[in-house]
């Protein structure tokens, strides 16, 4: 990593996400292959311990599960979209575009001008794969977006829409219905149980303002009450179509299937209607 100078907890928590894709895939290329995360994680001089203590198995691959989900609705999205324009929202260090790259689809980068500056340490803008220095929140990042309604245009965000008060999220995502309509939008969402959960961990470990704050029970029951636009394509719990390895770590499986049981995690798959 070079010299410049970063808030540490913006490292961390950009970091972590992307050493549990190293990591796990290492160890369980199946579930996922993120070859970039790898090659990254192999040559940055940083001490992961706190990550390693707050990112056990379990999450991580939560997030694995979740990067999957992600790969799959992407690359069935490019199937009927070669050419099609992707945004990823809240960026980080996700290296999705790597993953599912097919050679002439668009893609672009959000997040806030700290970690895109960080972002930019560790990972490179090329023609097909832009960085915008923006909060989501910010709609002027719309204008920055050249994409061709005819190729298509889908919009991800993981480990995004719970960091923010439901009308937050709700504005936001009315505002992209309304400007572009035949789009689709991949996310993942928590519980309210699991908010709490989320809160009281963080809370020990010494956080003082809550961490998370949307939660979604049944995504039905929200997301297309919020404008006409909005129409749920798919939404099923983050391990519903993921086999569990029985050589996982024990615990690690308990977790998973204990979490699955009160629906803490989903992916929620939308579309903007005309």
């Amino acid at each position: 990593m070079n010299d410049t100078i970063f808030d540490e907890k913006v490292e961390e928590t950009m970091l972590g996400p992307l050493w549990a894709r190293s990591k796990y895939s290492q160890l369980y290329p199946e579930l996922l292959n993120d070859l970039k995360a790898i090659d990254i994680i192999k040559n940055v001089d940083y001490d992961f311990s706190n990550i390693e203590d707050y990112l056990d198995e379990w999450r991580g691959l939560g997030l694995m599960a979740r990067a999957k989900n992600f790969d799959i609705a992407i690359k069935k999205f490019i199937e009927n979209h070669p050419s099609a324009t992707f945004v990823n929202i809240g960026a980080g260090l996700d290296t999705t575009f790597y993953r599912i790259d097919n050679g002439t689809i668009k893609w672009y980068d959000l997040d806030l001008p700290s970690a895109i500056s960080f972002r930019k340490t560790l990972l490179s803008e090329s023609e097909r794969n832009k960085f915008i220095s923006k909060s989501a929140l910010d709609y002027s990042w719309f204008d920055e977006i050249e994409y061709d309604l005819n190729n298509g245009i889908f919009f991800i965000a993981g480990g995004f829409v719970y960091y923010f008060k439901e009308d937050e999220i709700s504005s936001l995502i009315i505002k992209m219905a309304k400007r572009f309509p035949r789009a689709e939008m991949i996310f993942d969402a928590i519980s309210k149980l699991a908010i709490k959960v989320g809160n009281l961990r963080a809370k020990k470990a010494g956080e003082k303002e809550l961490r998370f704050h949307f939660g979604v029970g049944n995504p039905m029951k929200i997301f297309p009450k919020w404008s006409p636009k909005i129409q749920i394509l798919d939404w099923y719990t983050i391990w519903a179509r993921t086999k569990i390895d029985p050589n996982w770590d024990k615990n690690s499986i308990a977790m998973i299937k204990k979490s699955e049981r009160i629906k803490a995690g989903k992916i929620v798959h939308l579309k903007f209607l005309k």
